[in-house]
């Protein structure tokens, strides 16, 4: 029997096939089909079967990456959605959080709410923050209101309710009127999605949630019948945010979710390669075709926020839509090898925008015109034309070079070679940028870790933004360009729940604090039926701060050996975090708790299964005559165009050592070799790559 993984990309869709007792692993990819996802699934999945020569009823389960739900957000294309809040509140969601990411900059941009002020609608009603009504829901004026969303034909709205995290029954009574009406609309209840203090932050993940909810049940339901009609009956599971794996139903239920589904799956794969090679802190760097991605993992454990931003601007915390949902920590920037090249006010800029898979890059011959960091890579002499993912795509390197020429170079009266330098240089900087966000401007030293890099462009990159940020070590994970695929491989179920309570962590609360966590377990059990079986891990957090602060860390909850919860120990692991991340501490000051969590997983499923060494793939015909041979790239270090040794990776052997510069090529992605760097094939088949007067291995 198999296991099937995909992972839509802004460009490509990544395919894995694995065995189910051997660990053979098969690859694919091909061009993303944006107007209709499954189209390019199923022409996948099928490949991968003809090749292996299997049927479709061997397939025993069916793994998933989407980011269906975080591109209906990022371009404002979800559903038509209407908010109903408190009386008195209609502009929270507008107003956010009053706080500027750029204290002086006098031409703030903020990001645009997913829906407008005439969408949002009042309701008279009050319960205050102890949770006692103080006004009843006035039913006469609610009935008013929904007779007026019905009539303006929305399809989804989010109820949102001043204190309804601490007293539901409002919320609840306007889920049961617009159910009695027979209203044909998606409801989310904020009580629900995100019971959680802040109005602003909980208004937004509620609203959020509603406007995604009818694309993925709509793109749920239909990619499970497409794979039902091609004869997959294996169930469909799908990652979440937090890494962990869903029901379809459960997607449907809570999408927001999924928001940063497959970058989570990527995440899970780098923090299995850094068990394997003995690496505990590692810097993950995901570099597709759209954008790129970086992740953090701390002692084996890939770091987890209890609140996320999507659509940041300029990278900024405060300045994206905030969501009160865990996921696994992540800075995605608009860098992919997609992106575009163009001049801004005559100097050069990389994207945001970019080609995607129609029509892509110029040096794909789909119609594109304008310039992309992989036809810079490829006029520089990285990319084989004709080995491109594998053979499956031929190049075309002189268009490539021609639309550099008109649009880059030729403005900037310098060779076509200076401006595609300029493209692959620039776009180094931008990621490094990134890079430094999340080690340094977050408390780690990039000294100390240890990259893994994988995507189909990350791999060319990973080895130049290391020397930049001062990392000695770069990982290249069999399977690289496909990593994300991988990484559903190693996932297991997960489900995170989330309440706030506010109080002190001292000793007299001890019996309280009981009793949340107690509380958090019971909101688990329904949802656990429907996705996990056998023994269960049930591990709690808090959101924790010093009295007086605005800003809270995360940090475990210590349980004792009679299953009490450890107030004491707790302090502790909040002043442990609290010096790691701003390298002093308070003392003795009182910590005061905000928000309790509580994560299930399957037993042991924190020891993630490292992936298995994949055969090669390659044809003994390629095998034979691929062992080394020369191509011209650019190196500046060595003069420029320089005849460079190109090897294939599955030609490489346990311990051989290749010197920069070099290229070693495989089918889903190429690592390129500048001078000062090092690569050997590891036993695990890993490429590890050490680079000269690098501080440290991330151990």
């Amino acid at each position: 029997m198999y296991r099937v993984t995909f992972d839509i990309g802004g460009t490509f869709t990544d395919f894995v096939l694995e065995h189910a007792d051997t660990g053979e692993r098969r690859f694919a990819k091909v061009l993303s089909t944006h107007h209709q996802p499954s189209k390019a699934v199923l022409r996948g999945i099928k490949t991968l079967l003809d090749d292996a020569g299997i049927e479709a009823g061997q397939v025993e389960a069916v793994l998933h990456a989407t980011t269906v739900a975080t591109n209906a957000i990022i371009e404002r294309k979800g559903s038509r959605t209407a908010l109903l809040t408190t009386r008195g509140f209609r502009d929270v969601l507008l107003l956010g959080r009053q706080k500027r990411y750029e204290t002086f900059d006098l031409h703030l941009d903020k990001p645009k709410p997913l829906i407008a002020r005439r969408d949002i609608h009042e309701v008279s009603e009050r319960v205050l923050f102890d949770g006692s009504v103080e006004q009843p829901l006035d039913i006469a004026e609610l009935d008013a209101s929904l007779e007026a969303l019905q009539a303006a034909g929305y399809l989804s709205v989010a109820v949102c309710l001043l204190h309804a995290y601490v007293n539901p029954v409002h919320e609840q009574a306007i889920a049961s009127r617009i159910a009695e009406r027979g209203m044909k609309m998606s409801v989310t209840l904020s009580s629900v999605i995100s019971p959680r203090i802040r109005e602003y932050e909980r208004t937004s993940t509620t609203v959020a949630d509603a406007y995604i909810k009818p694309i993925v049940r709509r793109y749920v339901d239909e990619l499970g019948a497409k794979l039902r009609d091609a004869g997959i009956a294996a169930p469909l599971t799908i990652i979440q945010s937090n890494g962990g794996l869903i029901t379809p139903q459960l997607a449907i239920d809570k999408p927001i979710n999924i928001v940063e589904s497959g970058p989570a799956a990527g995440v899970l794969m780098c923090a299995a390669i850094g068990k394997q090679e003995n690496a505990d802190h590692v810097l993950s760097f995901d570099m597709g075709g759209t954008t790129a991605k970086l992740g953090a993992i701390e002692r084996g454990e890939p770091a987890i926020l209890s609140t996320f931003e999507v659509d940041q601007l300029r990278y900024k915390p405060g300045s994206g839509l905030a969501l009160n949902i865990s996921a696994i920590e992540l800075l995605e920037i608009g860098a992919g090898g997609g992106s575009i090249a163009n001049l801004d006010m005559g100097m050069l800029k990389i994207g945001p925008e970019s080609a995607g898979s129609n029509p892509g890059p110029i040096c794909y011959g789909n119609g594109g015109e304008l310039p992309t960091v992989t036809d810079a890579n490829l006029t520089l002499g990285y990319l084989d034309p004709g080995f491109f993912n594998g053979g499956a795509m031929a190049l075309q390197d002189q268009g490539a070079a021609e639309g550099i020429r008109r649009h880059i170079a030729e403005p900037l009266g310098v060779g076509v070679e200076q401006a595609a330098w300029g493209i692959h240089t620039l776009a180094n900087a931008n990621m490094e940028r990134a890079t430094r966000i999340v080690s340094v401007e977050r408390g780690r030293d990039p000294r100390q870790y240890t990259m893994v890099a994988f995507g189909g462009a990350g791999p060319l990159h990973a080895v130049r933004l290391a020397m930049a940020v001062g990392i000695a070590r770069v990982i290249v994970p069999v399977g690289a360009g496909v990593g994300s695929a991988i990484g559903l491989l190693v996932a297991e179920p997960r489900l995170d729940y989330s309440m706030s309570k506010p109080l002190m962590l001292a000793d007299g609360v001890q019996q309280t604090v009981a009793a949340l966590l107690e509380n958090l377990r019971a909101q688990a059990v329904d949802d656990i039926r429907k996705l996990a079986r056998g023994d269960l891990e049930h591990r709690y957090f808090v959101n924790a701060r010093y009295l007086g602060q605005g800003s809270e860390l995360r940090v475990a909850v210590a349980i004792s050996a009679d299953g009490a919860p450890d107030l004491a120990a707790t302090r502790h692991n909040f002043a442990a975090t609290y010096r790691r991340t701003y390298g002093y501490d308070e003392g003795d000051a009182l910590v005061e708790a905000t928000d309790w969590h509580l994560t299930v997983t399957r037993d042991g499923s924190t020891a993630a299964r490292a992936p298995a060494q994949l055969r090669t793939e390659l044809s003994t015909e390629l095998r034979a005559e691929s062992a080394v041979h020369s191509r011209r790239a650019y190196f500046p270090e060595s003069g420029g165009y320089i005849d460079t040794p190109v090897f294939r990776r599955s030609a490489l052997r346990t311990g051989q050592r290749v010197e920069g510069p070099a290229i070693i090529e495989e089918a889903e992605s190429t690592t390129v070799l500048p001078p000062g760097s090092t690569a050997a094939l590891s036993d695990a088949g890993n490429l590890v790559i050490d680079i000269l007067g690098g501080a440290g291995h991330g151990a």
